[in-house]
């Protein structure tokens, strides 16, 4: 079983998360201030595993082009994945586009009050669940976000490895033992959810915590044992892996480039991209003998995904034809840059307007 600090009173200890975002917590990022659960949902997909730095000038890119829920439903997967394109994890843009149409077609284009339900939607899971009804609609359950679950593993000195389903539910316990008091809920919970993911974010970091500054340092079992960085406690890790792609540049003398729809599931799924290939050989027997005299591959260059290195080739061609194999079509210099298309193929043809 996983130890528990039982000592901390959930009402002490909520009433101070309040108090101090109240006065030091982050309070006029762009999706702050209101209780519209389209842009609070809005901003919580863009900001996983997204910082906020990045997502501010996304989200307000985005709301130009969708500002409601409605406009968002009625957008194509090309459109959403456009004003996505750079943010990575394409899946979030996919399952946004379908959670904004679910709204739309199941819930009358309201979204749905309380967590439970919210978590029927595609891309909306538990934490973001709560956060959307916590923050829009007062209800009182707990969020465990990467930054929440390091505040509540320390304070809660939760010593269990939370890779494990059995200790990650326990989590769940845990956190909602620290929520404000039910009396004081609808008045609190919205600071508290901010608050919680402030403290994350702003004191209680993953190295060099400034427990000094934290509200919550009387009551926090990590501080006792003098090793916050301890908590979470987590055995699996994702290893690191590389591979190698080829990217054919073929274009012609108007400009126009040759841009593939990447088949789902795979490696940038559902983009515009520049034919990938797993080897030179491959990209140059897609070619005709002529194209292939006339190809110039230059040194690689390596794009960081989270658990994965790409190292990326690229080949350039000039074609006078109008085809070349695959399933795509020729896209214009005027065209592409409102295409969804992956963060490194967008900045090399962008370097070569």
């Amino acid at each position: 079983m996983p130890k528990v600090n039982m000592h901390t009173s959930a009402g002490d200890f909520a009433v101070r998360v309040v108090q101090w975002q109240e006065v030091h917590g982050r309070n006029t990022l762009p999706w702050q201030n209101t209780r519209d659960p389209y842009r609070v949902w809005l901003s919580e997909i863009m900001l996983q595993q997204t910082q906020v730095a990045t997502v501010k000038d996304y989200f307000a890119r985005f709301l130009v082009q969708c500002p409601d829920v409605a406009s968002l439903a009625a957008a194509s997967q090309d459109q959403v994945l456009g004003l996505w394109s750079g943010l990575g994890y394409y899946s979030r843009a996919r399952n946004l586009h379908r959670c904004a149409q679910d709204v739309m077609q199941l819930h009358g284009g309201a979204f749905p009050r309380d967590a439970q339900t919210l978590q029927t939607l595609p891309g909306i899971g538990q934490s973001t669940a709560a956060a959307i009804a916590s923050l829009c609609f007062s209800e009182r359950v707990a969020i465990l976000d990467a930054n929440v679950k390091r505040v509540v593993t320390r304070v809660q000195g939760f010593d269990a490895d939370v890779a494990v389903s059995a200790n990650a539910r326990a989590l769940w316990a845990a956190a909602s033992a620290l929520l404000p008091t039910p009396q004081r809920a609808a008045a609190d919970m919205a600071r508290y959810t901010q608050g919680m993911m402030d403290l994350g974010a702003m004191v209680c970091t993953p190295k060099n915590p400034a427990c000094g500054q934290c509200p919550v340092q009387p009551l926090c079992a990590a501080t006792k044992t003098g090793d916050p960085e301890r908590y979470p406690v987590r055995s699996r890790k994702l290893k690191r892996s590389s591979q190698a792609l080829w990217l054919l540049w073929a274009q012609t003398h108007t400009g126009a480039v040759w841009l593939d729809r990447r088949p789902t599931p795979g490696v940038w799924a559902g983009l515009y991209c520049l034919p990938l290939f797993d080897s030179e050989l491959a990209l140059r027997q897609a070619l005709s003998p002529a194209a292939q005299e006339q190809l110039q591959c230059e040194p690689a260059f390596t794009h960081v995904l989270t658990h994965k290195d790409l190292h990326l080739h690229v080949c350039r061609v000039q074609l006078a034809q109008k085809t070349v194999p695959g399933q795509g079509r020729w896209v214009s210099a005027e065209e592409w840059p409102g295409l969804g298309l992956p963060a490194p193929v967008r900045k090399l043809l962008a370097r070569a307007d």
